[in-house]
């Protein structure tokens, strides 16, 4: 900067030709004569070096098209760049010119309308139990979205179904009034009879899905096995196996309760306009950002009029459970649950010993010593005598 206005005082000065300055700073007659005509131009700001850039890229998005992009998020704020698409209404022309999802992030960011989240280390991606779910109603997951309080005050605690091929929201009801098994099976009955029944039913371990009884078993899970419905339980203390499920929960949480509502009436309210949104509107980037009820099929398993018991194959020795909750085997009284009272188990002769199972769910070994059951030391069932291992 100060060798160009030196140039330029110098050049006002008539102290040497333009050939002359111009060999004594070291550049050519062409860029004498620009800095000159900055100089005259602009004055000392003239002199100042500026961006080579172009004032207008050829390729930019038009003023039009990211209105439109920021139009897209103020109808709906909870969505990122790769979910947002034209609204309803737009002209062709803004059709035609739509942005890919990393310009519409772009768009987003410079207007100030993104929040940059903290990285977060995830854990090794699980197969299991999802690599069999090829399609709807194969598998279903269900949980309790954490509990919180209403703006009245009232305790809201949500009850959420889904399935998890097509991640369809089945239901979302809220429960103010405790998450016992008499209380839950009515939802899971009205699901059953407005969408069929699913192969498998996924859920944490807590009531009223699990109880620390043999096997696991609830009051809840006994009915879905006489249902048809196998139970899936996930490893203690580890939600990232049912993660399809526990991600839904917070996009849930930002749409609905951030704030709460004023009463669980309204709160339900919420829920209900959310499952509506998130079922059909919503784009899925699992499902190619199609929402969920593009990908959904209705079961064919229809809700029964009876419910069956468990069947067993030949070689198994049936026994019923008795009211306190025995069965007797070789003249001994062997406990087993007190949820399977009236109900049908089967023994089989294993390798490992005489191994007693309710329907598809291995409930123990006979201990014959102690006249009870030894809890399962794996996960896969042990082979009975004259059925093949695989």
């Amino acid at each position: 900067m100060e060798q160009r206005l030196e140039f330029v005082v110098r050049w006002s000065k008539h102290d040497a030709s333009m050939a002359e300055l111009c060999r004594q700073f070291g550049i050519s007659r062409k860029s004498g004569y620009y800095w000159l005509a900055q100089y005259r131009a602009d004055g000392v700001d003239g002199l100042k070096s500026h961006s080579r850039a172009a004032h207008h890229h050829p390729n930019a998005i038009s003023d039009e098209v990211c209105a439109a992009v920021l139009r897209a998020k103020a109808a709906h704020p909870s969505w990122g760049p790769k979910k947002l698409g034209l609204l309803p209404g737009e002209p062709e022309h803004i059709r035609a010119d739509w942005p890919v999802a990393s310009t519409r992030g772009a768009i987003l960011a410079r207007a100030g309308l993104t929040v940059p989240r903290r990285r977060r280390r995830h854990v090794p991606p699980r197969t299991q139990p999802f690599g069999s779910v090829e399609q709807s109603n194969d598998t279903w997951c269900a949980d309790f979205k954490g509990w919180f309080r209403t703006a009245d005050g009232a305790r809201c605690e949500p009850l959420t179904i889904s399935d998890a091929y097509s991640r369809l929201l089945l239901r979302c009801q809220a429960m103010r009034h405790g998450t016992s098994s008499e209380l839950v099976r009515p939802l899971f009955e009205a699901t059953f009879r407005e969408y069929g029944l699913p192969r498998r039913m996924r859920t944490d371990n807590g009531p009223p899905f699990a109880s620390l009884g043999a096997g696991g078993l609830s009051a809840l899970s006994i009915w879905w096995i006489k249902l048809g419905i196998l139970p899936e339980r996930i490893d203690p203390g580890s939600p990232s196996q049912n993660g399809r499920h526990e991600r839904m929960h917070r996009t849930l949480e930002e749409a609905t309760a951030r704030p709460p509502a004023m009463t669980v009436r309204a709160q339900q309210r919420r829920f209900d306009v959310f499952r509506q949104h998130y079922n059909t509107e919503r784009p899925h980037e699992a499902l190619q950002q199609q929402p969920p009820m593009s990908c959904w099929q209705p079961s064919p398993r229809a809700y029964p009029r009876r419910l069956q018991e468990p069947a067993y194959s030949d070689a198994a020795a049936v026994r019923r459970v008795r009211h306190n909750g025995t069965i007797k085997w070789r003249g001994d009284l062997i406990y087993v649950h007190p949820q399977l009272v009236g109900e049908p188990v089967g023994i089989l002769e294993t390798t490992a010993g005489w191994l007693v199972r309710y329907g598809p769910i291995d409930l123990g070994w006979i201990d014959v010593v102690h006249t009870c059951l030894r809890r399962p030391v794996r996960r896969r069932r042990q082979p009975h005598l004259g059925e093949d291992a695989g």
